[in-house]
């Protein structure tokens, strides 16, 4: 993989280290990184340090491989920047994370900038918890609408007002072991999966897998995993062409022909021939490193465990099986928590600094997320990085998931998911009624106010 960077004069060398699971980052603690940057505390320091450096608070919730990327990226940031230094504040992926960024933002104790999934932009902006962004500012610093695939760009918008600027889009994928394709014999010429447009083409090249690995074609968990499961579901309803809307005070809007024809589907794949039908995702992640598979249906956060494993991988976006190119993603955005009275310098040194992260986010593409920001992935540097490059033009098919206030990555809206519809893959239950269930929840959320 080359790894020469898209800014040659500004790089800095992070060094080699070992990827970490994204799975194992999101069911421990913030770890070893997380810890030192927690005694930095939660809030920020005087308004200039000493020497006249201007200190920003950062927080976020990337810890094991992201975390150590990130860490590189905020040191260089620093560095090329010596009049404000970002100190770092990692906390708990999910529900404690985004509970404490909103208890901060509507305490007065919130930091300079933030990482927030686009998908729970909405559950905040309107509440008043986080600042706009002004454009013109961002413009001074190169940072504008041309710069951003156009779906992502608008997603960062509520009431007309841009409230997160994206990192990156991580997309759920299908990556695959080259060297048992090959061996199965649906490898192309050129590396590559043969185009697959139906489920039955897709399932032909998952059973020549399963022949070639003698154990499975396809490695895919989701047990006791609302998230995983609504994933892939997700990817195969909207491929359908069709759509799911949460309208508030309103009842969901959704296609349920559709979203049963997904759920067969998958139904189909978990024949404990092509794939388990009761895995989890650690046993998933191990069965496909241990070459026990030839796919593997996951987010893009877990291409460094598989590389790390010193597998041949290809990657790719789910084909479209049913029509219309979808696929499932979010974002990790920036995001300016409320502050009553924020200080200009630092409101400015907090542009300079997402900026510099955003135009250095060739790093950031190696942990397998895609840069949102196009002066990189649009740089030749980015073709020779494998197999990213290769999936680069997801971006023009990616959906987060149907806006409302309790939806999005991290919150109950997936797991209220998996409770209805995880008994439909174990058990062969009627998808139809998993769906009322599903529908019936959602609907009372819907029925109630935002708490913020």
């Amino acid at each position: 993989m080359n790894s020469s960077p898209i800014l040659p004069e500004k790089r800095t060398p992070l060094g080699k280290h070992k990827p970490v699971s994204r799975r194992s980052m999101l069911l421990g603690s913030a770890g070893a990184i997380g810890a030192a940057w927690l005694a930095t505390g939660l809030t920020g320091c005087s308004a200039v340090a000493a020497g006249g450096v201007v200190p920003l608070s950062f927080w976020h919730l990337l810890t094991g491989g992201d975390g150590i990327r990130m860490s590189g990226l905020v040191d260089r940031a620093n560095s090329e920047n010596p009049d404000f230094k970002a100190t770092q504040t990692v906390l708990t992926w999910g529900a404690p994370y985004y509970t404490k960024l909103a208890m901060a933002s509507a305490g007065g104790r919130a930091p300079e900038v933030a990482i927030m999934h686009a998908s729970r932009v909405p559950g905040y902006a309107p509440g008043g918890l986080l600042d706009p962004w002004d454009l013109d500012m961002l413009a001074k610093n190169d940072v504008t609408e041309a710069d951003f695939p156009q779906l992502v760009w608008d997603k960062g918008f509520s009431d007309k007002k841009l409230y997160s600027v994206a990192l990156d889009i991580h997309p759920f994928i299908l990556i695959y072991n080259k060297d048992i394709a090959k061996k199965a014999g649906v490898l192309g010429s050129d590396g590559k999966l043969p185009p697959m447009s139906s489920p039955e083409e897709f399932i032909a090249v998952a059973r020549a897998m399963q022949l070639a690995t003698g154990v499975h074609g396809l490695s895919y968990g989701y047990l006791n995993d609302g998230s995983q499961l609504w994933r892939l579901w997700y990817t195969l309803y909207l491929q359908h062409g069709a759509t799911m809307e949460l309208p508030p005070g309103g009842t969901v809007k959704m296609n349920t022909d559709a979203a049963i024809s997904a759920f067969d589907f998958m139904r189909k794949l978990l024949d404990d021939k092509i794939a388990t039908s009761r895995g989890d995702y650690a046993t998933a992640v191990a069965e496909f490193v241990a070459g026990r598979s030839g796919m593997f249906l996951t987010g893009v956060w877990e291409l460094p465990t598989v590389q790390s494993a010193c597998m041949n991988v290809g990657a790719m976006a789910i084909p479209t099986l049913f029509g219309t190119p979808a696929a499932y993603a979010d974002s990790h955005s920036f995001v300016l928590p409320h502050q009553n009275d924020p200080d200009k310098t630092k409101r400015a040194d907090s542009y300079r600094f997402v900026a510099d992260i955003l135009k250095n986010s060739f790093d950031w593409a190696k942990a397998g997320h895609v840069p949102a920001y196009l002066p990189v992935t649009e740089n030749p540097a980015y073709r020779s990085l494998k197999p990213q490059a290769d999936y680069v033009e997801i971006t023009k098919i990616v959906n987060y998931d149907p806006a409302a206030w309790f939806s999005g990555s991290g919150s109950d809206f997936q797991n209220i998911f998996g409770q209805n519809l995880q008994g439909v893959l174990l058990s062969g239950a009627d998808p139809a009624a998993g769906i009322r269930g599903f529908v019936q929840q959602i609907n009372t959320l819907l029925s109630k106010p935002s708490p913020v």
